[in-house]
């Protein structure tokens, strides 16, 4: 009990004050990670198959896209096959040594990448969506 009367004694008006903004400001990072990272409506995303650098297929990525698997054999003996499901897919199974590809996972970002480099096939997101990043302008002197 003696306890708690020492340290009501020694709290002061301020120590509660600075204790009280300190919790607040430790919410700051929070909010700001979360206003930034905030996904803005897009009308959909597009993943484009490559095999050797050459386009071989675009799947619309939407809620709606229904569950699909395709099968490709980027050379003899190779397989790989590429599930899509909603807005997201991934390479499902390959017999590639190290299975890369197939432990990236699901991809579902623009920007976002899977890539099997023994059959040289990749899995690419792009938005459909202009980038603000296409329209810099060059100012010169």
């Amino acid at each position: 009990m003696n306890i708690w009367k020492e340290l009501k004694s020694q709290w002061r008006f301020m120590d509660g004050i600075v204790i009280v903004s300190l919790i607040i400001l430790s919410f700051i990072p929070y909010v700001v990670f979360a206003a930034t990272h905030q996904e803005p409506e897009t009308k959909g995303n597009v993943a484009i198959v490559s095999i050797d650098g050459k386009e071989v297929e675009r799947f619309e990525l939407n809620d709606d896209t229904p569950h699909k698997e395709v099968i490709y054999y980027p050379a003899k003996g190779k397989y790989n096959i590429v599930e899509l499901e909603g807005n997201r897919i991934r390479v499902r199974e390959d017999n590639s040594p190290d299975q890369i590809a197939v432990r990236t996972s699901w991809i579902s970002r623009p920007g976002q990448m899977s890539i099997c480099l023994p059959h040289k096939l990749t899995l690419e997101i792009k938005s459909q969506e202009p980038s603000k990043d296409d329209d810099d302008m060059i100012i010169s002197y």
